[in-house]
């Protein structure tokens, strides 16, 4: 997986449970996207001359451990599946010693901005993800990955 963010969790991610929101979580992860997007070259430059951007279409966050004030915060990213226009994205945020404090499985959709229609990756982009799924694809996939919401019967 590769490093694609870091952050100290802040005073005002942390609730009354004293750790880290919920919704912190889904901020952190967010970031993270912007973060990949300038990665493979959607930068704030490319998405007003192209008129392209990302949109996330579908997350799901698994919350594993908690983060506090302060604590040092690392997301890695690793591509599960891409297509003309989809990346399939995996985050794992873990903490100074390596241990996983949650992941976000993530959808995410080319857009062309202008028609406010999904459109396929420009070739730069494109070259940039197939890169990414070239580097790591001898990684497995993530255990939380495909996971769903349900009670768990006995």
């Amino acid at each position: 997986m590769k490093e694609i963010f870091s952050s100290k969790v802040k005073n005002d991610w942390v609730d009354y449970n004293g750790h880290m929101n919920d919704s912190a979580y889904a901020k952190v992860f967010s970031t993270a996207v912007d973060h990949w997007m300038n990665q493979i070259g959607i930068t704030k430059e490319f998405r007003e001359s192209e008129k392209y951007t990302v949109f996330t279409l579908e997350t799901h966050l698994v919350y594993l451990d908690e983060a506090n004030e302060g604590e040092d915060l690392t997301i890695k990213l690793q591509l599960l599946d891409y297509d003309e226009k989809r990346a399939h994205i995996f985050f794992v945020m873990s903490n100074l010693n390596d241990e996983r404090i949650a992941t976000s499985e993530q959808m995410l959709m080319g857009m062309d901005t202008d028609s406010g229609r999904p459109a396929p990756f420009p070739e730069l982009i494109m070259n940039n993800i197939e890169k990414i799924a070239n580097d790591q694809k001898y990684l497995d996939q993530p255990k939380e990955a495909g996971r769903t919401i349900g009670i768990r019967r006995k």
